[in-house]
């Protein structure tokens, strides 16, 4: 009968230990909490750090959308304390031009003479040369590459808000490489979710981002070409050394297996 009481005592508090875990079982994996995209507000406060890039970025906008609607012309600085209407426009900037120089016609009579009379000619200083540095090449063409050789762990989610990229595992401190030559719009840590992000614009379309590095290498305004280091592998804002790479077309997200080589 003792026996018998035991086993049922025992069955008692495995059930009771198994109810609690499920109904109190703590905070989900940080992996799970991730959410790249928030619903906009219809106004937004720069903080330090922030480029346009990382707030379009941040809230799903095309770049150069959300920066017409708030009048900004390339290189799109803003400045923190500023407030940007988080809205796309298609609008276009309107540029103010030079006025037309017009001629007058001499009205009276020693304007005339003075036209008459012959005058030494004086030459002319020769205008400076303008030393423009030469243009960045970038462009949507072309093969991309993967950031790391690791196995894809997390594939990208189409619908909702779940996930829009993918997850490649690697070893803690090794190189992440860009997919392709670009330009360095973002590097820093202010989009949750991310870790240490990087952002590089390829075209005026093309966007990738490499999220949860141990270190960033590059700057922004650096140009880096494809296949380049731009920062080592780690495991910032996640549960395991991975890199989370995105790519967006015109602000909205794509499946990077869409664009990268078969492996």
């Amino acid at each position: 009968m003792m026996a018998v009481l035991r086993v049922f005592c025992s069955i008692i508090i495995l059930i009771l230990s198994v109810t609690a875990c499920t109904t109190n079982g703590g905070s989900a994996p940080v992996s799970d909490r991730y959410n790249p995209s928030e619903r906009p507000p219809p106004h937004y406060i720069v903080s330090k750090g922030d480029t346009l890039f990382s707030i379009a970025w941040r809230y799903g906008f095309n770049v150069k959308g959300l920066a017409t609607a708030n009048n900004l012309a390339a290189p799109y600085t803003i400045y923190p304390g500023q407030a940007l209407v988080l809205q796309e426009s298609t609008r276009v900037i309107a540029t103010a031009s030079k006025p037309t120089p017009t001629s007058t016609k001499p009205t009276n009579r020693s304007s005339r003479a003075a036209v008459s009379k012959p005058s030494v000619a004086t030459k002319a200083p020769a205008p400076k040369a303008v030393i423009r540095p030469a243009p960045v090449v970038l462009d949507s063409g072309g093969a991309w590459a993967w950031p790391v050789t690791g196995p894809l762990v997390r594939s990208f989610v189409a619908t909702g808000q779940a996930h829009k990229g993918i997850d490649i595992k690697g070893k803690m401190g090794e190189p992440v490489r860009a997919s392709k030559a670009g330009v360095v719009v973002y590097s820093g840590s202010g989009l949750v979710g991310y870790g240490n992000l990087l952002i590089l614009k390829h075209s005026d379309r093309y966007l990738s981002a490499y999220g949860h590095n141990r270190r960033l290498l590059v700057k922004e305004g650096d140009t880096v070409k494809a296949g380049a280091v731009i920062a080592e592998l780690g495991d910032s804002g996640t549960d395991s050394p991975k890199v989370h790479f995105e790519v967006r077309i015109d602000g909205k997200p794509v499946d990077p297996l869409g664009l990268l080589p078969r492996r």
